[in-house]
């Protein structure tokens, strides 16, 4: 789905990842769930582009909802896998420390796993080789990424920011609907690591001056980076 000049979203609010078209090739923000695959391939066609044009896959954390058809697509066309060393080895093996699920509700967490099946999120492939990036970091990629760390969901959790297209990609530093309340709006995500070091990393996202910021999971936000940092914020503090 386009939702600019250049860029595209992969999947849906439920699991989203994103595409960056540019005259010098293709950049991928996330590879969402191996069923992504498909929505891969129908954008290609409607760009008219192949699958070649596609230059590095960066990856905003090491988790399975985030690496879905990165190994497929590193495998079969020989595009690089980028991913901050401290996730590395989860992206490689699937190891991570175990998480408090938080709040839940019935429904939306069905649907959750419901979407994760029909995108045959149960047979996620680990990247077998990667390339490590760190904090500040310019990507040599169509719109030179920069790498900004925002540790906390993940130790290497980053995000992405692309100003050709005038957006930043925070995969799960915050997230804009819970996929397991079904709650809307900007908050933090679930199944995160040190919830504390991921607020705090909020900061770090108020610097960027993109006027998209695009979560994994959730609707695109247009406002500007302090506003949602803001936003998630807010959302923390006890009712009155």
């Amino acid at each position: 789905m386009r939702l600019a000049p250049h860029l595209h979203r992969l999947g849906n609010d439920i699991v989203a990842s994103y595409l960056i078209d540019l005259p010098d090739g293709i950049t991928l923000i996330d590879a969402g769930l191996p069923g992504h695959w498909h929505d891969l391939q129908r954008e290609l066609t409607d760009l008219g582009r192949p699958i070649t044009d596609i230059r590095g896959v960066v990856l905003t954390h090491g988790d399975s909802d985030h690496i879905g058809f990165a190994e497929r697509v590193r495998t079969e066309a020989g595009v690089p896998v980028f991913i901050h060393s401290a996730d590395a080895h989860r992206v490689r093996t699937g190891e991570k420390p175990k998480t408090p699920m938080g709040p839940a509700r019935i429904g939306p967490m069905l649907g959750f796993l419901a979407y994760g099946l029909r995108k045959s999120g149960m047979r996620t492939r680990h990247v077998a080789e990667v390339e490590t990036v760190d904090d500040g970091q310019v990507l040599e990629l169509p719109g030179s990424p920069v790498v900004i760390g925002m540790p906390g969901h993940s130790p290497g959790s980053i995000a992405v920011h692309v100003p050709a297209v005038d957006a930043v990609f925070v995969g799960d530093a915050l997230t804009t609907r819970h996929v397991l309340t079904g709650r809307v709006g900007a908050q933090p995500a679930p199944f995160t690591d040190e919830p504390e070091e991921a607020l705090a990393s909020l900061d770090r996202l108020t610097a960027v001056a993109a006027s998209w910021v695009l979560p994994g999971h959730g609707a695109p936000w247009r406002g500007s980076t302090a506003d949602i940092a803001a936003a998630v914020r807010e959302g923390q503090r006890p009712a009155r």
